[in-house]
């Protein structure tokens, strides 16, 4: 039977709707769903905005992790992508400020298949002993580090502190590369409630 483009919309928001609500009771698979049906979409938004770079899927992973960590509070008057979107251009933008890189104008509205939505710039005021904070955050982000459970700790040092890729890491620790990838992204995740509010910035 044939939809129009608006009726597959609504269909598609539904089921993010129902997806939502499985996964805020629990249901892990509800999140994998979820990933897996927009993850493909995600990535090739941070790659139009960053480049293909290494980066990439970090950055999609990123977007995915803050996202469920703040599902509870997502109103779903609105579309569920549009949402995810926003989440992951304000990432990519945060990453490009960091490395002073000029690739894109970000007063230009992004297109996405929902619609435009604006780029979002984080206020990056100047913090008065900006140095002795950053030792303070690297020590703190460290400690987490050192927390974590032993197969998260060593894929993400492998990973974040020695500039290895997921396939060498899988080479290296003698593991498939999609349980490589679930590592680094569950210990992303516990990173991030860890040093959620107490780290600017990560």
């Amino acid at each position: 039977m044939y939809q129009t483009p608006e009726e597959r919309r609504e269909q598609s928001r539904a089921e993010d709707k129902d997806l939502i609500r499985a996964a805020l009771d629990g249901d892990q698979d509800a999140y994998k769903r979820l990933m897996k049906k927009y993850h493909s979409a995600i990535y090739h938004l941070i790659v139009r905005m960053i480049g293909y770079n290494a980066e990439s899927e970090d950055l999609t992973q990123e977007a995915f992790i803050k996202a469920f960590n703040s599902l509870a509070s997502f109103n779903d008057e609105f579309a569920f992508s549009t949402w995810l979107y926003k989440i992951a251009t304000n990432n990519s933008i945060d990453y490009l400020r960091k490395r002073k890189l000029k690739t894109l104008s970000i007063d230009k509205p992004l297109v996405t298949h929902d619609g435009e939505t604006q780029m979002e710039i984080p206020d990056s005021s100047y913090v008065p002993d900006k140095h002795i904070l950053q030792s303070q955050q690297t020590r703190t982000i460290q400690t987490a580090i050192d927390d974590l459970p032993d197969k998260y700790r060593v894929v993400i040092v492998m990973r974040h502190q020695q500039d290895k890729s997921y396939e060498e890491i899988a080479e290296e620790l003698n593991l498939p590369l999609g349980t490589v990838k679930a590592h680094i992204f569950r210990a992303r995740e516990l990173l991030y409630r860890a040093l959620r509010g107490r780290v600017g910035d990560y």
